[in-house]
């Protein structure tokens, strides 16, 4: 299982505004503005911990199923396992998973606006409760950018 190492800071406005001007300023390419509805699934193997499974839909047009398991580490960078796969139909993820016991757990929608910084990936999320940047990479690019 591929693992995910991220790092996801809060930011304020102004915070967001310097840093995608700073990221305009040195050339990273970015991608059109998405809007996101993730599901958060509980139930089983996910209550017990470290766990998410969660469904997510891009533009109403992609829709993906993700797991991930949290690993532990002295770092304050998280690490996680992850795996992912593109799935035809959201509606029939979402009753598929409810027919196996699962049940949504959270809710939440965002704006997601994307960079690529040389390796990393940096994305701010714009969430009714706040503003957030994630940049993911190894530790060493993490720290880079």
């Amino acid at each position: 299982m591929p693992i995910e190492i991220e790092k996801k800071y809060r930011l304020t406005k102004r915070q967001r505004q310097s840093i995608e001007r700073r990221l305009q300023e040195i050339g990273a390419s970015s991608r059109p503005l998405e809007f996101e509805e993730n599901t958060l699934y509980r139930g089983g193997r996910l209550d017990i911990g470290n766990c998410i499974l969660r469904l997510r839909r891009v533009n109403q047009q992609g829709f993906f199923l993700t797991f991930k398991q949290r690993l532990p580490t002295k770092s304050a960078i998280k690490h996680q396992q992850e795996e992912e796969t593109e799935v035809a139909s959201a509606d029939a993820m979402h009753a598929i998973l409810t027919e196996l016991g699962y049940r949504p757990g959270l809710v939440y929608e965002k704006r997601r606006a994307r960079w690529n910084v040389g390796a990393a990936k940096v994305v701010i999320d714009e969430l009714p409760f706040g503003l957030f940047m994630e940049i993911e990479a190894s530790e060493k690019e993490i720290r880079r950018v």
